[in-house]
């Protein structure tokens, strides 16, 4: 058998070239299946094909935040890497994101262990967000990624960064960080007070004895938090004037003020309906078909905001 020009062996047809209409190029078009590592990506997000259908050279990173380490994933060179999280390993990101220039830096809340890593890069002129868990992690169900590694989780974010590419949103300066933090842990030390008594009923006595001890030092700790709330906010007239405005609302206290001022810095700048949803109190539709369902509540509310202080304005 004579083999022709531009085949290979056997009169196999090279990839990209069509065989004859014939028994010989029967399976000359079947198509070469895909790789497992890859087979859940589309062919336009492997190569870098943005939205237009251009090729797209923009960089997106994605980090994984752990305690001690940080997982580094870049999208458009298909390479991660990883450094201590330190001081040096955060100087070092920052150098190498910098010379990356990326189009955006992703990361995903990580219970405030992203808060100076996302601070860094912000500072040093990064478009950096921080998204909600949740949102990645079904992000990743929805493209196949199945196992949770470091590794796996910045490339989840690196990809999840290229394909939804959510707007960068300025960092809370310094005041709102800290009323932010005074409210986190007075709810914290509340939460703890309300364990403790409820501990105490069913205790025997010298451990009841321990108990009231606790709690009085709590009580103590709650009213410090308290004061220092109050002249965080006082000191601020831009805070002091937001926290009058929403005390003249019927219903709410100094309670469900301090958590909207905190939580929702958003408040008097987006309409009413985007409020209501990063509050989580806004009814959203549950239609398909001709299935009308009935309207419902998100069960996930803003970051940080719990429900029962935003629309249970009694609840202390």
């Amino acid at each position: 058998m004579t083999v022709s020009a531009g085949k290979g062996v056997a009169g196999r047809i090279p990839l990209g070239q069509q065989g004859p209409q014939g028994s010989a190029g029967r399976h000359a078009h079947q198509p070469v299946a895909r790789t497992v590592a890859r087979a859940h990506e589309p062919a336009s997000t492997r190569q870098g094909i943005g939205r237009g259908g251009a090729m797209s050279e923009e960089a997106f990173v994605g980090i994984d935040v752990c305690k001690e380490r940080l997982e580094v994933a870049i999208r458009l060179q298909g390479t991660s890497f990883s450094l201590p999280h330190s001081e040096e390993g955060l100087e070092e990101l920052l150098t190498r994101l910098r010379e990356l220039s990326p189009a955006l830096v992703l990361l995903e809340a990580s219970g405030g262990l992203e808060a100076a890593v996302a601070a860094t890069l912000a500072t040093g002129g990064l478009p950096v967000v921080v998204v909600n868990p949740r949102q990645v992690r079904d992000f990743a169900r929805a493209t196949g990624r199945l196992a949770k590694t470091d590794r796996v989780d910045a490339q989840v974010l690196a990809h999840f960064a290229q394909a939804v590419r959510p707007s960068p949103r300025p960092l809370p300066q310094e005041q709102q960080q800290a009323i932010v933090s005074l409210v986190t842990r007075r709810r914290q030390v509340l939460g703890m007070l309300v364990a403790e008594r409820n501990r105490r009923e069913r205790s025997p006595l010298p451990i009841r004895r321990r108990i009231e001890l606790h709690i009085r030092f709590l009580e103590g700790e709650l009213k410090e938090l308290e004061g220092e709330l109050d002249d965080a906010i006082r000191g601020s007239p831009l805070f002091r004037e937001k926290v009058d405005l929403l005390r003249s609302v019927p219903g709410v206290g100094p309670t469900t003020a301090c958590a909207l001022l905190a939580y929702l810095p958003e408040l008097g700048q987006v309409g009413r309906k985007a409020i209501a949803c990063l509050a989580g109190v806004a009814p959203l539709s549950w239609e398909s078909g001709r299935r009308s369902g009935r309207r419902r509540i998100t069960k996930a509310a803003g970051p940080g905001l719990g429900r029962p202080s935003t629309w249970l304005p009694w609840w202390r």
